[in-house]
């Protein structure tokens, strides 16, 4: 069952907090509806011409225009949510000082390095354009859709920068790159307006973890600084978003009700073929064996400790929510079968060996391994379910038809 309505609650101060003072220029967020009633308020669509002065081609496009909606108001609100151009790290000694054992953290391991972001310093920039080794990435997170995604930012052999367009399309950050302006959707990582309309960006997979399950297992690791350059306040500024008590912020859709619309779910991508594992179901079972697109993939529930960042206005704060992670079940050849062991720690029934949350083989006979990471997000459910319609639910049937 799905129903159709307009999410206008009054969040939009906190989009406000949260670029007050993160770009060069002034804008004041979309005007909210002033009662919790209902209001005729209608978001301000773009339309066409959509935004004055931008050099983007608006006569390519995927979608209709009218899907995005102003989610800051400005003159050109582009980066008044300012990405990072050069993102500076630490050690995990340093922001252990400020970092606490429960916050969220992406972690990334390419090219023979892994690195963490806070969700903290994420919230408030949204994107973090990086390099590691040669391989140039956008670290993006969408704190109204809870979804983080990394891609890679070289396109036909053009490295792109992208930053904070100032435009949500179904409640989802909507990205613009400097080069030729086209407009790029978060969640998807598809050029959805421009001269780029139709680009896919190359996933890099990464995970949601806590502080310090990352401190403790990669203590040579670096870790995104604070140092950002930008004199902003590291805090949620979306204070019980994700409670779901205000409802998702300008998204104007079908909201599936199947499932909460704030409810987590894993989001797993293989190749074009997508599924979700929502997390009041995998809590339980805590190890998934599946297969998606003919690949075995492991979806695992992380059930230590983790904190929302978008509950508290201090992330250490916040209600605990848990993490799922996704990886592919193959070792070499060898199809694997797990089940959970105690703790945040795993067993395949294949060869006995004891595995732990982050894909590594602890104890037993493949000690050392490492499960390859497979791309996922701990999307909210709302927003999957918008971008992805048509897929399949993990144990509900009723949503995989």
């Amino acid at each position: 069952m799905v129903r159709r309505l307009v999410f206008l609650a009054p969040v939009a101060a906190l989009v406000t907090a949260a670029c007050l003072g993160a770009g060069a220029g002034d804008g004041d967020s979309a005007t909210p509806p002033t009662d919790e009633a209902g209001s005729t308020e209608k978001p301000t669509v773009v339309g066409i011409p959509p935004v004055v002065g931008w050099a983007t081609d608006w006569t390519k496009s995927s979608i209709d225009l009218r899907e995005l909606i102003l989610g800051l108001r400005a003159p050109d609100p582009r980066d008044l949510i300012s990405p990072l151009d050069a993102p500076t790290f630490e050690t995990v000694e340093e922001a252990s000082q400020w970092l606490a054992d429960r916050e969220p953290v992406l972690r990334l391991e390419l090219a023979g390095e892994v690195r963490a972001y806070p969700l903290q310093i994420l919230t408030r920039h949204e994107i973090a354009n990086d390099q590691v080794g040669d391989i140039p990435i956008a670290v993006t997170y969408c704190p109204l859709c809870n979804s983080a995604l990394v891609f890679e930012r070289t396109v036909d052999g053009r490295v792109l920068r992208f930053g904070v367009s100032g435009l949500l399309r179904k409640s989802d950050l909507v990205m613009w790159d400097r080069q030729t302006e086209s407009l790029w959707q978060q969640i998807t990582g598809e050029a959805i307006v421009g001269e780029l309309t139709g680009t896919q960006l190359e996933f890099v997979p990464s995970s949601i973890i806590r502080w310090s399950e990352f401190k403790e297992s990669f203590p040579d690791g670096q870790v995104l600084s604070r140092n950002t350059g930008f004199p902003l306040a590291y805090y949620n500024p979306y204070v019980g978003y994700d409670q779901g008590r205000m409802g998702a912020f300008l998204f104007d859709g079908e909201i599936d009700e199947r499932f909460p619309a704030f409810e987590r779910v894993v989001g797993l991508r293989v190749g074009d073929t997508t599924k979700a594992y929502p997390f009041s179901t995998i809590s339980g079972e805590r190890a998934v064996n599946d297969d998606v697109a003919g690949q075995p993939v492991l979806v695992l529930w992380g059930a230590e400790d983790t904190a929302s960042a978008l509950d508290s206005s201090d992330i250490a704060e916040g209600r605990s929510v848990g993490v799922g992670v996704a990886y592919l079940r193959t070792m070499e050849g060898q199809l694997l079968t797990f089940k959970a062991n105690g703790g945040d720690t795993f067993v395949d029934l294949e060869t006995g060996t004891t595995w732990d949350l982050l894909g590594r083989a602890i104890a037993g006979p493949l000690e050392g391994k490492q499960l390859t990471a497979a791309v996922h997000t701990n999307e909210l459910w709302f927003a999957w379910a918008a971008f992805n319609p048509n897929s399949p639910v993990y144990g509900d049937e009723t949503a995989n038809t």
